[in-house]
């Protein structure tokens, strides 16, 4: 008997630790290697906001795709490393963890923390939401939305509950928070000059349930501001640099978090 539940011991935490371990293809890693060497190295001793560029630039280009991880309440979550196609909060998870790398495993162990909460990789610990990123520990950005000399709306969502009643996300609890965001008629040259290359930004969701509906990471060029993102738009379907203020004109806000 004793042997046996040895053996079930054993078992168990095999199965627990296999879904930690980063599945990831051979274009990918890679890709990855290339990464490595000749963005995120090379950037090792800048400004955040410049490292955060440089290697945000790398995934200009790469084709859009979503459901792209694996997990949800009644499947394993795994750490899945896929550079062949991103969606948009995909594409920060991979910048935010590789800005933050020094070598190939320290960027899996950088993915767990940037992913999930506590760096436990599971489907309820994954941060499925923007604001995620500044609420829950170990903290990605810091909430800046009232900070860029600009008015706000704040609002209390209460996240994972749809207008009816049910849950976007199955097996996920619901969570009070409040939501800061700049109404993008308020948006003026003073938020411009305030953001930052590297500043990651939601567009606000109106949505019950939802922070927002879109992310992506500030681009300074000179006078221009732009949003790096990867876009589900038919005349896209990649990682695309987009003007802000075009952007953003025919949508309802920013919420707006710097790295740290």
């Amino acid at each position: 008997m004793k042997l046996i539940a040895s053996l079930l011991l054993i078992f168990s935490l095999a199965a627990c630790t296999t879904t930690s371990r980063p599945v990831i293809d051979k274009q990918t890693s890679e890709r990855l290697d290339e990464m490595l060497q000749q963005q995120v190295i090379p950037a090792h001793n800048k400004p955040l906001g410049e490292r955060i560029a440089d290697i945000s630039a790398a995934f200009l280009g790469t084709p859009y795709q979503a459901d792209t991880l694996t997990g949800s309440d009644n499947v394993p979550e795994q750490l899945v490393v896929n550079f062949n196609g991103v969606d948009c909060f995909t594409l920060l998870d991979y910048v935010a963890a590789l800005s933050h790398a020094s070598s190939r495993d320290d960027f899996f162990t950088q993915l767990r923390l940037t992913r999930y909460h506590q760096g436990e990789v599971s489907f309820v610990h994954r941060k499925h939401f923007f604001s995620d990123w500044f609420s829950l520990a170990p903290l990605n950005a810091r909430d800046i939305t009232d900070k860029l000399n600009t008015p706000t709306v704040k609002i209390t969502k209460q996240l994972n509950l749809k207008a009816d009643g049910g849950k976007y996300l199955p097996g996920l609890p619901i969570t009070p928070r409040i939501i800061n965001y700049i109404p993008a008629n308020n948006i003026n040259k003073g938020t411009l000059k305030a953001l930052q290359t590297g500043d990651y930004v939601g567009i606000y969701s109106p949505l019950a349930g939802l922070d927002v509906s879109h992310t992506g990471i500030i681009i300074k060029k000179g006078n221009q501001v732009w949003l790096r993102n990867a876009s589900s738009l038919k005349k896209n379907m990649k990682v695309v640099d987009t003007p802000l203020l075009s952007y953003i004109k025919t949508r309802p806000g920013i919420v707006v978090a710097r790295p740290r």
